[in-house]
């Protein structure tokens, strides 16, 4: 039986990030607060409040959040990721893109190149971890040879990533969006681009300006096109739209056939390397199973429940209802650390309020999809911001204030709501 227990169903949340942030600001260090700490001290305090049960069933409710079939896919996917990523370090793979796109672009457009890259592979695949995955290692190899700011360039890619996420057609959360709201995916395409594109153009330009001073030494040896042959397969079959498991397995044996034919490792080598890769992902798998299972514990306790009736309470006029429906479906994601499942969670309710108050559906969804990859982009312990930071070797929050794109895209609609634009779809308040 649920237990509502209101604001306190919250708190599991706010430990971890209070004991997360502030034991980091009080070192002055963010690496000296594991991050998988943080999470068993936050879910360790989340059973605890379940009353009114035995210690097994306390863990049961713990472990059904963290049994979701849509975070053991993602699960799947990190491990797939891990053995690609360090398959194609140790064939050389990684090292013969980054000198390709090195010789192919000025350095002064690279992180534009960067942002350009994640942003039309994300809007191919409708993915933005499939993107992650993908150019995460060259923005890594990138920064190294130029000597940018590792994090900045790595946000670049996680940035560019959630413009194909709220935008493709095949993104699950522009799916979801318009299945709750009862629009068409084409009608929201097309509202929801032409506040979310002149974001990204703006950004375009600000990474033009940020790379005018890049520089780097010209690449003089030879560039082995072989080796970039996994990371072109693993682009091609994004942008044809299969699926990101599938990407990654094609992507794992192209390395173990290419590069055991070029002797850059043998048999029992690649399949070394791909358990390194495996193990390495074990840290963002076990921080993943332990936020799932600390949200299973939320939504027992009436936590969800009681955000949406707050939220909803006091409403008035549309652009009210239009700004409740941005914070049902931001705070509710900053709980859920997953922006599809916010969007499940809301969808119902916000369809409500349109209704209520007469806002267009293709309006609704465009703000239930912004808003949601937007609370996604920020979060240091969502699947996307994880997984860069696990490629890269650093440390999610130190990405955060070079996420440029999710920063802007949402102040973008927040504006759209506040000046009522685009006129023809909202009815003047």
């Amino acid at each position: 039986m649920k237990a509502k227990t209101g604001f306190l169903a919250l708190s599991p949340l706010f430990v971890f990030l209070t004991f997360y942030l502030v034991f980091s600001l009080l070192a002055h260090d963010f690496y000296s607060v594991p991050i998988t700490v943080a999470f068993m001290i936050a879910s360790t305090y989340s059973i605890f409040l379940l009353r009114g049960m035995d210690l097994n069933e306390r863990i049961k409710v713990y472990s059904r959040g963290a049994a979701h079939s849509n975070l053991l896919m993602m699960i799947w996917i990190f491990i797939l990721a891990g053995a690609f990523a360090y398959s194609a370090k140790q064939m050389g793979a990684i090292q013969a893109t980054v000198d390709l796109c090195l010789w192919a672009l000025p350095p002064q457009l690279l992180l534009a190149g960067l942002f350009l890259a994640a942003c039309f592979i994300s809007l191919s695949v409708g993915t933005s971890v499939g993107t992650i995955v993908a150019l995460v290692p060259i923005a890594t190899g990138i920064a190294q040879q130029t000597g940018s700011s590792l994090p900045m360039v790595v946000a670049t890619v996680v940035g560019g990533a959630y413009f194909g996420d709220n935008l493709s057609f095949i993104s699950d959360t522009t799916i979801v969006a318009t299945q709750t709201q009862g629009c068409q995916l084409s009608d929201k395409f097309r509202l929801n681009a032409r506040i979310v594109v002149p974001a990204a153009l703006l950004v375009l330009l600000l990474y033009i300006l940020v790379g005018r001073n890049m520089q780097v030494a010209p690449v003089t040896h030879p560039i082995d096109g072989v080796l970039v042959i996994p990371y072109l397969i693993v682009f091609v079959t994004a942008l044809l739209g299969i699926n990101v498991m599938m990407v990654l397995v094609l992507g794992i044996l192209s390395t173990g056939f290419i590069g055991i034919l070029r002797g850059s490792y043998r048999f029992y080598e690649w399949l070394n390397a791909m358990g390194e890769g495996i193990l390495g992902m074990g840290e963002l798998i076990i921080v993943t199973l332990m936020a799932a299972g600390m949200v299973g514990v939320i939504r027992h306790l009436g936590g969800i429940d009681f955000i949406l009736q707050r939220l909803s309470r006091h409403i008035t006029g549309r652009r009210g209802a239009e700004l409740s429906i941005a914070g049902l479906v931001v705070f509710t994601n900053f709980c859920t650390a997953n922006n599809t499942i916010a969007i499940l969670t809301v969808g119902n309710l916000a369809r409500d309020i349109s209704e209520r108050f007469g806002i267009d559906p293709r309006r609704s969804a465009s703000i239930l999809d912004t808003f949601s990859c937007f609370a996604q982009g920020i979060i240091p312990y969502g699947a996307q911001m994880l997984m860069a930071s696990s490629l890269a070797l650093i440390n999610p929050i130190e990405i955060i204030p070079y996420l440029y794109y999710p920063f802007v895209m949402g102040l973008f609609m927040l504006l759209a709501i506040l000046f009522r634009y685009p006129r023809k779809y909202a009815a003047n308040t």
